[in-house]
């Protein structure tokens, strides 16, 4: 028998002066940081923290079995903590978004659509496949 997990999702966005943590779907998992990375740790000390802390009775049902983490970013802080890695012009040839409309995402001028986010997603989504199926 198959058996599934459970999503726990986590949400990073950008404020005036750090990133925030949280996930959405589980009360008392909360985090921040200077940085994305410090924002996601953070969050996952409240997560075990959470565990550690309570018994099996107050533990939210999620937690009580398998569960996997995904993260969801808003729009300005996956472009900003990626751009390191993804260009504009990089992301304009993976998802066929003009990289000023892209450069707009990033600065936080505007927010994608959701047909736009969604294919921003897919394409990302798309790579990491491919990427997965190298061998060198």
């Amino acid at each position: 028998m198959k058996t599934t997990k459970n999503t726990i999702r986590i949400i990073i966005e950008r404020s005036k002066d750090l990133y925030s943590s949280y996930a959405d779907n589980v009360e008392g998992i909360y985090g921040s940081g200077n940085t994305v990375a410090e924002a996601k740790q953070s969050a996952l000390d409240g997560l075990n923290l959470l565990i550690k802390y309570n018994s099996s009775e107050n533990l939210p049902e999620i937690l009580k079995g398998d569960y996997q983490i995904i993260y969801k970013f808003d729009s300005e802080s996956f472009f900003n903590y990626y751009k390191g890695i993804f260009t504009n012009s990089a992301l304009e040839k993976l998802t066929g978004i003009n990289q000023k409309q892209l450069q707009h995402y990033a600065s936080g001028l505007k927010k994608p659509r959701e047909m736009q986010a969604k294919k921003i997603e897919n394409a990302l989504h798309k790579l990491g496949h491919e990427l997965l199926e190298i061998e060198l």
